[in-house]
């Protein structure tokens, strides 16, 4: 199955209200509008009046039609049962998940628009498998060949997410995937600060979502409410930081100088004090 993994924040609901707004928004910049057609107008005339007398030859018909006519009304975007609270999967029809999402986070990082208000994260999934070492591992070593297979190569990171799931390891999945990342060409190497593509592994339950997207980190994570701050905000948070820093490393000499004087003074004052009392040898005589 292949389409868009959604996290929103407590209203599943008005999530998929926005998910359909916005995907529709940019699915008819990038494919067109959605066309829709019945099947039932493709029928000609002499199919609607020809005499049924064979009930078995006209049960089957009528199955076919309905079969034709559902394919037929399949939408672009379905949402679809996530299996996880907070958690929107919306199946896609006919295009291509990674090109559309990074279109919208692309576009909405450039003007900085603000478009959704309880989306989260928006993460394309190319592929499904279930969610056991074992079936991983034999589709990872397909699914990952356009983009890391010689002559392909780049650099990646590995991120691993599980929710209603805990008999897979994270340590094991990253490391069992990486491995194989690096079997299609050595020169794939690991980048964990900017690398040019993220492998996404989403579990849910017993399913495993998979996904290699780009641009993972200038996009904040794919997440839709960070990737519309300007970068003056980010500097602001970024000096906030770095002064909260500095004050906490320039008043901890100044508390350290404070002790200092404080056990000095108590030194000279112990000191004065057991010069003030009298030594038994030193008693005055008559």
């Amino acid at each position: 199955m292949r389409g868009i993994l959604i996290t929103c924040n407590m209203n599943e609901r008005k999530c998929v209200g926005e998910a359909y707004s916005l995907l529709g928004e940019y699915g008819d910049l990038l494919y067109g509008p959605e066309q829709f057609s019945d099947h039932e107008e493709k029928l000609s005339g002499s199919e609607r009046e020809e005499d049924e007398d064979d009930v078995e030859v006209a049960l089957k018909k009528e199955v076919g039609q309905i079969r034709a006519s559902t394919e037929q009304k399949l939408r672009r975007f379905q949402s679809v049962e996530s299996g996880a609270n907070n958690v929107v999967f919306i199946r896609t029809q006919g295009i291509e998940p990674e090109n559309l999402v990074h279109h919208i986070l692309k576009d909405m990082h450039t003007t900085k628009k603000k478009k959704t208000r309880v989306i989260l994260r928006m993460l394309p999934i190319s592929g499904t498998c279930k969610a056991f070492m074992e079936d991983m591992k034999k589709y990872t070593e397909t699914f990952f060949e356009p983009w890391f297979k010689a002559p392909n190569k780049g650099t990646f990171q590995i991120v691993y997410k599980a929710r209603n799931n805990s008999h897979m390891s994270r340590e094991e999945v990253i490391k069992e995937l990486a491995g194989i990342v690096g079997s299609l060409n050595p020169e794939n190497k690991v980048d964990l600060n900017n690398p040019q593509y993220t492998v996404v592994v989403e579990i849910i339950k017993t399913v495993c979502c998979l996904s290699v997207v780009r641009d993972y980190v200038l996009f904040r994570k794919y997440n839709l409410q960070e990737v519309v701050k300007s970068n003056k905000e980010d500097t602001q948070q970024t000096l906030s930081s770095v002064t909260e820093e500095q004050n906490s490393k320039v008043l901890k000499p100044e508390a350290e100088e404070e002790k200092k004087s404080k056990d000095v003074n108590q030194e000279n004052k112990n000191q004065g004090e057991i010069e003030a009392e009298p030594k038994g040898n030193d008693a005055p005589t008559v």
